[in-house]
């Protein structure tokens, strides 16, 4: 049971960048969720998807400007992030759900509730 993010780079303020997460050993779980990390800071949450029903939720720091999307035949998730700010610089996660989903965001947002984790994957905004 494996996650592969990859995607990330640096890119210059307002410029975009995809990631990938990629499940291997087992389909994408109830719901797979991206959460990113600064230097200095607390893990934060970005943004999850049901991986049933497509349901997607997003940080107030990212709406309107990331998306996340899932291809269940390629077992992939991506995030489109455009219009990136300094701000954003981080490594970034994703994770799964792959044993007990609740819809509910505050169980979304916390990263206890994910059974799997891949590598991360840097991002950095500068110019």
């Amino acid at each position: 049971v494996q996650l592969q993010a990859s995607g990330g780079g640096l890119v210059q303020p307002g410029g975009s960048l995809r990631l990938s997460c990629a499940s291997s050993g087992f389909t994408l779980g109830y719901a797979i969720g991206w959460f990113r990390q600064a230097p200095g800071k607390e893990r934060e949450w970005v943004s999850s998807i049901s991986t049933t029903d497509g349901l997607t939720y997003y940080a107030d720091s990212v709406k309107g400007r990331f998306t996340i999307s899932r291809d269940n035949a390629k077992n992939t998730v991506y995030l489109q992030m455009n219009a990136l700010k300094a701000e954003d610089t981080a490594v970034y996660y994703c994770a799964a759900i792959v044993y007990n989903f609740n819809s509910n965001l505050a169980y979304l947002k916390d990263p206890t509730s994910y059974d799997f984790w891949g590598q991360g994957t840097q991002v950095t905004v500068s110019s």
